[in-house]
Formats: structure tokens, sequence, C-alpha cells
């Protein structure tokens, strides 16, 4: 949604770097270039001159001037104007002190609505409560059937007692949704209302109909993030027709400019509260401004990333698989598998790697991964053989020919798995065994460790001029032989610490020198 705006202000911040003191110059350069990226990603104008004069003031104050790193500090500025922007602070529901917590959404038809719904619903779930979807949307055809189907998806009730397809009262339907779910023990309930192609009173006056009947705890308004400047126009509409207590932006996964984002929040006052972030009902969160700046910025959303990885793996399965891939041996293509199918739980991986801060400079090697390739992986493990899953080794040329057929695929995508599953084993080991580095666990030995192994004992060459010489084989250049008898003399030496000759000069073969009849030396 954002990488348009992010590539421009990455590249302008990128220009600062060089400079150890920026002027007034460059402060109305860079100023301008922001203005630009602003207006290109459809943000609307008031908005545009707000959020430039207010960097603007801030980097020609002190916290710039006297800075050490000057660049650093104008993209610190733009990050917190632009969560300021975007609301500041992450914006709660307001539950009701006497349950059930009514959530009404409003907006135009197209927006998704009913979709969100389920999606709110699900996250809601997720969270320990027990939500009630209500189908007020009479007006629209097979409204009612499609909130049913979101609502069978995300795993929660439908109130739905109107067929739709303009049949029924959506404000009684409304009124008599907060009965059933008292009767029920529902602790939510989201009414998911009726939308129009465009904004009309008839549309407003029964939205208000229904923000009369129930009373909201909170009244949504959702708003399609790829339509530009006029989802400022309908948001102003709304707040003056109906009044709404949050934004939720849906289609944030889009191709589009990504103006709105920035501009309803700032026009209306009202904070953003949710995003859905792709067609699945799982896409879905709340929204973070703070965490959505950085997205901007091209610094990454880690805490994000931490957060669904905490959802999706268990921490004893965790702990267990870490101590596999610590010994490297035990990790089986079994193993392999589960990880990925975990990985896969989080979410597409473009998503995953775009959390990742500087991720924005890789963006076209990042949307070539296509997903289908884990898929095709899982059915390569899939078609092996127990056995060849917990000892890859075993398979030979007949079982890739096998594994290949049975998976769809050709023998060199089998061969090249394998090879790329031996390669991760040894890294595993190499990190597992402290890649040889000093005082890492498995490193280099120690000196105590030296000791032990010279306490086992000496192997003994099969060379017999080596072997004469009390020349080890694990000791080439003879500096670990053992200390010389005494009455050795001059020539007892050569099977101590000095065995070597100058050229010319060697020992026949089977000479033992300590065997000789010599006065000591005194």
């Amino acid at each position: 949604m954002f990488e348009t705006l992010s590539d421009r202000l990455t590249s302008v911040f990128s220009s600062l770097r060089s400079k150890g003191r920026l002027s007034d110059a460059d402060i109305d350069a860079t100023a301008r270039e922001i203005r630009i990226a602003l207006l290109e990603a459809d943000v609307a104008l008031p908005v545009v001159k707000a959020f430039v004069a207010q960097v603007k003031e801030r980097a020609r104050g002190a916290e710039v001037s006297q800075a050490l790193n000057p660049a650093q500090q104008v993209v610190k500025i733009v990050n917190d104007e632009l969560i300021q922007i975007l609301g500041g602070e992450t914006r709660r529901l307001r539950f009701a002190k006497t349950p059930p917590t009514v959530i009404m959404l409003a907006g135009l038809q197209g927006t998704g609505k009913t979709t969100l719904a389920g999606k709110l619903a699900r996250w809601l779930r997720e969270q320990g409560h027990a939500p009630l979807l209500v189908a007020a949307d009479l007006q629209r055809p097979n409204a009612v059937t499609q909130l049913q189907v979101v609502g069978e998806r995300a795993g929660v009730a439908v109130y739905a007692p109107e067929p739709g397809n303009g049949v029924g009262d959506p404000v009684g339907v409304a009124r008599r949704s907060i009965d059933e779910a008292r009767r029920q023990n529902h602790d939510i309930v989201i009414i998911d209302t009726a939308g129009r192609l465009g904004i009309d009173q008839e549309m407003m006056k029964q939205a208000a109909d229904i923000r009369d009947a129930v009373s909201p705890d909170e009244v949504l308004f959702v708003v399609d993030a790829m339509i530009g400047q006029d989802a400022v126009t309908t948001a102003q509409a709304f707040m003056e027709g109906v009044g709404f207590d949050g934004v939720v932006l849906t289609k944030l996964d889009g191709d589009a400019r990504g103006g709105a984002a920035l501009s309803v929040r700032h026009i209306t006052g009202k904070p953003i509260m949710f995003a859905s972030t792709g067609e699945k009902v799982e896409d879905f969160d709340a929204f973070h401004p703070d965490r959505m700046a950085s997205r901007i910025l091209d610094m990454g959303d880690i805490l994000t990333l931490i957060e669904q990885a905490q959802k999706t793996f268990d921490e004893e399965q965790a702990a267990k698989m870490a101590s596999k891939l610590a010994s490297g041996d035990n990790f089986t293509l079994e193993d392999f598998l589960e990880q990925m199918q975990m990985v896969q739980r989080m979410g597409p991986i473009k998503n995953l790697l775009g959390m990742m801060p500087g991720m924005g400079q890789m963006r076209d090697q990042i949307n070539s991964i296509d997903d289908r390739d884990l898929d095709r992986i899982a059915a390569i493990i899939r078609s092996m053989t127990p056995a060849e899953r917990q000892d890859p080794k075993i398979i030979n040329g007949s079982r890739r020919a096998r594994i290949a057929t049975g998976s769809g695929v050709t023998v060199s995508a089998v061969n090249n798995l394998v090879t790329r599953f031996f390669d991760a084993q040894k890294m595993m080991k190499r990190m597992a065994g402290g890649m040889g580095i000093p005082g890492m666990p498995g490193g280099r030995a120690t000196k105590a460790a030296k000791a032990q192994k010279k306490a086992k004992g000496r192997r003994v060459s099969g060379d017999p001029r080596k072997a004469a010489l009390g020349k080890p084989s694990d000791s080439p250049d003879g500096q670990d032989t053992p200390e010389p008898k005494k009455g050795g003399g001059l020539l007892g030496n050569l099977g101590g610490k000095q065995p070597k000759l100058p050229p010319g000069l060697q020992l026949p073969p089977g000479f033992d020198p300590s065997k000789l009849n010599l006065p000591d030396d005194k």
C-alpha cells in the first residue's frame, strides 16, 4: 500500500546521510521532496501542508542543529510526525460495563463491511470474547447469506431472522439482537448495516435510526483504503450524518497509494482502530500508528512479527525444536516440514519479510517469492517414507525418482531439496559447535581439553624411522615427543626435543641412537 511513499521518503533521507551539517537550503529541499511524496500518495492537501510545516519547524530547531547526526534526527522527526498524523497511540475498543457491548459498522457499499464484520468477530473470539454477528443489511442481494458464510468461517454465531434481499426491518433486527445476545450469553454484538454505492439521505437515516435503537458503544466507519481522496469526503459525510467513534481501513494490501490512511485521521479527528490486510479471515489486526509509521519509513515492524510468532508457535514445541536445531544431527526432514508449516500459518512469506527493517530495498526479490514453492517442498517430503525423512542419506537414485513421481516434480527438484537440507544440517552443526571460535561452546579446544587428550596416550607411527626417533604420528613436527632418557647424551637428544638432522645426515632405517654406549654429559 505505501510502497511508493516509502521509496520516495527513503531516497530523500539517503541523500541527507552524506551531510555533516544541514543548512536551511537542505531543510527546504527535504521538505519539498516530502511534500511531493505525500501528494503523490494521494494524501489530502490540508494534511500535507500541516505535516510539512511541522517537520520544517522542528528541523530548524536545536534537536537537529546540535545533533551529531542531523540526517538521523530528520528521520526521527518525520517518524514522530507520521505517528501523530496516524493517531499517536493505539486506540482500544471500549467495552460496556454491562454486557453485551454493541459495535455498529457503517460505510459505503463495496468497502468490505460484511467481510470485515467476520474478521472483527474472529479477532474478538481469539481475545476470549463470545461475539454475535447481526445481519442488518437487508437491502443488498445475498448480504445475509454472505454474512452467514463469513460467520461460519470465523467460527462465530450469526443472528439473521430476516431473509434480506429487500425484505425485513433492519432497525427491528438490530433492536431484537440485543435480547438474543443476552439469552445466548454473547458479550459482544456486531451489527452489519447496509451501504450504498454513494451517499444518500435514505442511507444516512437508516444508519442513524439503528444507532438510536441500539445505542452502540462503538460506531466504526469502514473505509476502503484504495479510494484515495474520496475516503475523506465520505468520512466527512458520515461524521455529519451518523457520527462515528473510530475508523477501520480495509484493503491495505492493495496497490493504491494509501493516502486515505494518512488523511482520514487528520480530517475527522477520529482514530484508526483496525486494519484489514488481506482476503483471509485472519488478515486483520488492531492498527498501531507507531508500527505503521515504521513500515512507511522502511524501518520494519518487528513487534507485529513477534506477536504473530507468539500466536503461531507453541512454547513447548518451540523449545523441543530448538534443542534439535542445536544438535544438528537430530533435525530431520519431518522437523523441517513441521517448521515450514508453522511459518506458513503466520501468513504469506512476502508479508513476513516485509516486516524486517530495510526490506524495502529488496522489494523486487521479495515480490518474486511464491508461497507455492513451499507447497511443492511439502509435497516432496510427504512423498518420502518415514525412514527416508529420518535419514535422507538412504535416498539413492531410484528412491529420488520415486519421490519425484509421487510429488509431481522433477528429480532435480528432489536433489536440490536433499542437498539444501544437508547444507542446513552442516550449518547447524557449525553453529552448535561455536563456529570454531575460541570461548564459544564447542569452539577451539582449551588447554585443559588438550591436556586431557595427551593423557589418553599417543599412537605409534607405522613408519619404523619415526618410531625409532620416538616421533608420534599425531605430531609431525616432533614438538610433543617424550622427554629423552637420562644418559642419552647429545645423540640421545635425537629422540627428544630436537630430532631433526640437517639434509644429507639422515640416520639409516632402524638405527636407534639411544643404544649407543656413550658417556653421560656432565
